[in-house]
């Protein structure tokens, strides 16, 4: 029987025997009433098991774009920014660098931004394994003083493809060069901040391969003094595919501060690379460069 049925049955027995007196009424109170309740009965809440937590779905991981930028590295010495741009993502980083004498080799900036759209257009012709890296006007003060002779140097009177620290004179012998208009390789090796700003950039990025865009007509110039192996053997493949001069014209001018020599000296695959004429960018010629460049192996 319940406790319950017990109860009402108690109490029941106590209005029936209502009339039987005191110790009828007594007795039928200690039948009926258990002396405690059953455990069901007690006010003590019972635990309840926690809620099973059903974890939150990983976020997938963002893919790194195809292309990015511009990347400011530096500035120039009258304020300009030197901005960098990436296609690819890959682990092997290449650099292309135009426009180290400015306006008077404008058509290098112009063919960097070509072939940069050209990327754009065709994603598929960098390899995952590279990352390409451009770098269309490293002498923007330059460009916009003068897209001729004047616009060689930087806003302080330096050729910024003499001021490299490799082999570096402040002067050098004039015969053979570039000799139009005073310029200097600056006050010391890196002097310039569009030297130094490059400078820590390939360091950062510890790049494996550089062209350097110039014009004109004189051919590729493989980095190193004496030339890099790997300077040589990318000189070569450039040429194979291209009608630029390779070994390139010996104007007899002695190349002191050069930018490619400083990479080859850090073990950089490094070429200058002169376009045909200053007015032209040769791009269909630099579109096959491009691709010889991003498929070319140490």
């Amino acid at each position: 029987m319940t406790v319950r049925i017990r109860i009402l049955m108690a109490w029941l027995g106590l209005w029936l025997a209502g009339c039987a007196g005191g110790s009828a009424l007594e007795s039928s109170v200690k039948a009926a009433l258990p002396l405690q309740l059953p455990p069901a009965w007690t006010t003590t809440p019972t635990s309840q098991p926690a809620p099973t937590q059903t974890p939150s779905p990983s976020p997938e991981p963002i893919p790194t774009p195809f292309s990015n930028g511009p990347e400011l590295i530096g500035t120039s010495v009258a304020g300009r920014p030197l901005e960098v741009f990436r296609f690819g993502h890959g682990p092997i980083r290449r650099l292309i660098v135009a426009g180290i004498h400015g306006g008077y080799e404008w058509n290098t900036i112009e063919l960097a931004y070509e072939l940069m759209d050209h990327l754009h257009s065709h994603p598929e012709l960098v390899p995952r394994r590279i990352s390409l890296y451009v770098l269309p006007a490293l002498n923007p003060d330059g460009e916009a003083r003068s897209h001729g002779r004047p616009g060689r140097a930087n806003e302080n009177g330096v050729d910024l493809n003499r001021n490299w620290p490799s082999n570096w004179q402040a002067d050098w012998p004039r015969e053979g060069c570039w000799n139009y208009l005073p310029i200097s390789g600056g006050t010391g090796p890196g002097s310039e901040p569009e030297v130094e700003a490059l400078m820590s950039f390939i360091l950062s990025k510890r790049f494996d391969a550089i062209i350097s865009y110039h014009s004109a007509a004189l051919g590729i110039f493989p980095g190193g003094q004496p030339p890099l192996d790997d300077s040589v053997r990318l000189a070569e493949a450039v040429a194979a595919v291209s009608p630029y001069r390779y070994p390139p014209i010996d104007s007899g001018c002695l190349f002191t501060g050069q930018f490619a020599d400083w990479a080859a000296d850090r073990g950089i695959a490094a070429i200058d690379l002169e376009l045909e004429t200053h007015h032209g960018t040769d791009l269909e010629i630099n579109q096959r460069v491009l691709e010889v460049f991003l498929n070319w192996r140490r």
